[in-house]
């Protein structure tokens, strides 16, 4: 499950629509009786645990079919979030885009910085981290000559996944990771459930950051 406020504006709206029927709740208990009042507030909790629920669904609720255009180009859609601007990921994308005409949707999930971060809804910060780092590599990639964009995607990045195959054509995936040793994503089963749902090839790519920058000081010192 994800965070079912992703913003300051849903929390707004979550603390006003309480306030509402907190108010309803004492309006009918002094012009009714108490017990339509206690009615009232047992139905409207049951609609705020339903509507939490259904906005907190899990990732890739059911297979996913994906229409493909058939007019040539290879279309592939790269998930990724702190690893984003990775060097191995870059290389793969080269690589699957070589000799193709090819383009590019690279989803950046948004994630807060931690579990209690995320449920206090603090994801405002972590929608500007994830377009800085998106950011940087697109400008990598558009380096390599490939037609590219890029979105922030939901935090959940089985629905962020889920999301973007309804608008972009994908031929295959590649959601790029920590290693196992430091990745949620793995842990989460993002990778096993991605290749079980979708219909299309589902490649796996792990980024290093802090191997990758150690090489680059390295290089430096040369």
């Amino acid at each position: 499950m994800h965070n079912p406020l992703r913003s300051e504006a849903d929390v707004f709206r979550l603390v006003v629509a309480i306030g509402l029927g907190a108010a309803s709740v004492v309006a009918l208990t002094l012009l009714t009786r108490p017990v339509v009042g206690v009615a009232c507030a047992a139905a409207l909790i049951g609609l705020g645990v339903g509507a939490a629920y259904w906005r907190s669904r899990g990732s890739l609720r059911t297979d996913v079919a994906v229409k493909r255009d058939g007019d040539g180009r290879h279309r592939l859609l790269v998930v990724a979030n702190q690893t984003v601007a990775g060097r191995a990921l870059l290389e793969e994308i080269a690589n699957r885009c070589r000799g193709r005409d090819c383009e590019v949707l690279v989803i950046t999930p948004a994630l807060a910085g931690s579990r209690a971060a995320h449920w206090a809804s603090d994801i405002d910060e972590g929608i500007e981290r994830a377009r800085e780092r998106l950011d940087g590599s697109l400008a990598e990639i558009r380096g390599l000559g490939l037609k590219v964009r890029g979105e922030i995607g939901d935090s959940d990045p089985g629905l962020a996944i889920e999301d973007a195959l309804r608008l972009f054509a994908a031929d295959e995936l590649i959601v790029s990771t920590h290693p196992p040793r430091k990745s949620r994503w793995l842990e989460g089963g993002v990778v096993a459930n991605a290749r079980e749902r979708l219909d299309l090839p589902v490649a796996h790519v792990v980024v290093d950051l802090e191997a990758e920058r150690q090489q680059e000081e390295e290089a430096v010192r040369r």
